[in-house]
């Protein structure tokens, strides 16, 4: 196992263990299949296991697993605050004790704020007293590092960035995301300012291993790395030194065992020429099935009317490229969950994203056309009901 440092100088394991996909065992976590891997992980050098409250039975295996094996004090644990929950001060308070409780523990290693969108969300967060208690908890020291996981565009995430002395961050990262959501632009700002960066979706839940198409796969055959998909995920990830720790939820032994081999042979700048255009190769087998040929380069941003088009496109494809509802849940949550509406509906058909689109893409019409495939009635009504929901105390506080 390989390591790398965190802003205190701690050695964390560049593989670390998400929590959020444990087996069942009828509707409750398979404790002692999941005892075995989370076990055999630790043995292997993994350090860094990352959970959240939100997450069915996950904290409360975790805390019994570590507390009957005698390792709390040997590993870092993860989790997160549900702050789409939090309405006041005292929630705070509420749903931490009830973390430590199910994690067994009276403090926690690396605490986030889960799942914010926007800043706006942080925002409301800082009203309730987030600030202050944030700093009682780490001068107790019930919260040694204090951060938070993103899925939004890039402009909110250097705003939360920006606005607080974060420890960390948890981003959605890989060789398709490259430009979405924080993207490569939010994990270089971080390390710039010396934070770590911690990456969900290495391999977009498992889609860049078991959705590839066939010319994918052939690409990564013919390469002559011998490496499965997984691998190549995994590698390009490490290739960066900006990265710091990799979740893989995996859910058997050899899963365990085959990303613990990676994470002890792959290493920064390893990549080579060759590898990276195999990936190009990789890209452009998935880009195949895509209905906008847009790159994420955002010229065409920022629309006079709000409308966040490349994360538009970018959802819309993946409904193409991955699954139906694979491709609406992103959207809901990349753009249908900002503050300030995004919606494509909101476009006035001005024309001045065209005119800067290197693609040449009918951006108005693609638009209509995305918005029709991502909002069908039942989406529209899902994220009204969702929205109201995020945003209602913000408005209140």
């Amino acid at each position: 196992m390989q390591y790398r440092k965190d802003k205190n100088g701690n050695d964390l394991s560049i593989l670390g263990y998400g929590c959020m996909r444990f087996s069942k065992k009828g509707n409750a976590i398979d404790v002692d299949k999941t005892e075995q891997e989370l076990l055999a992980a630790y043995r292997a050098g993994v350090n860094y296991f990352d959970t959240a409250y939100i997450y069915p039975g996950s904290e409360a295996a975790v805390g019994e697993i570590f507390e009957r094996n005698g390792i709390r004090d040997k590993v870092h644990i993860a989790t997160k605050l549900p702050q789409y929950l939090i309405g006041n001060r005292a929630a705070l308070d509420r749903y931490f004790g009830e973390e430590l409780k199910r994690l067994r523990t009276d403090y926690v290693d690396y605490y986030l704020m889960h799942h914010l969108t926007d800043v706006a969300m942080w925002e409301k967060l800082k009203k309730v007293g987030i600030l202050e208690w944030i700093r009682e908890k780490k001068q107790s020291g019930a919260i040694r590092n204090i951060g938070f996981s993103y899925h939004g565009n890039t402009d909110n995430f250097l705003k939360i960035l920006n606005d607080y002395d974060w420890d960390f961050c948890q981003i959605q990262y890989n060789y398709l995301d490259e430009v979405a959501q924080a993207g490569r632009a939010g994990l270089q700002a971080a390390a710039a300012k010396g934070i770590p960066v911690m990456i969900m979706e290495p391999l977009r839940g498992g889609k860049l291993v078991n959705m590839l198409p066939e010319a994918a796969k052939k690409a990564m055959q013919d390469s002559g790395r011998n490496w499965d998909p997984a691998e190549w995920g995994l590698r390009w990830l490490y290739n960066q030194p900006e990265v710091t720790v990799v979740l893989s939820g995996m859910n058997s032994l050899e899963m365990v065992e085959a990303n613990c081999r990676t994470a002890g042979q792959a290493g920064s700048g390893a990549f080579t020429e060759a590898d990276f255009a195999t990936l190009e190769k990789v890209k452009q087998a998935i880009r195949e099935k895509e209905k906008v040929g847009c790159t994420g380069c955002r010229y065409c941003m920022p629309c006079p009317k709000g409308v966040d088009i490349p994360g538009t496109f970018r959802c819309y494809n993946a409904m193409f490229t991955e699954s139906k509802m694979g491709g609406r849940s992103q959207f809901i949550q990349t753009v249908g969950l900002t503050r300030e509406p995004a919606f494509a509906s909101q476009c006035i058909r001005c024309g001045k994203c065209e005119q800067h689109c290197p693609q040449s893409i009918p951006i108005r019409d693609k638009l209509q056309e995305a918005d029709r495939a991502l909002r069908p009635w039942p989406y529209k009504v899902a994220i009204g009901v969702a929205r109201s929901f995020m945003f209602r105390k913000a408005r209140n506080t």
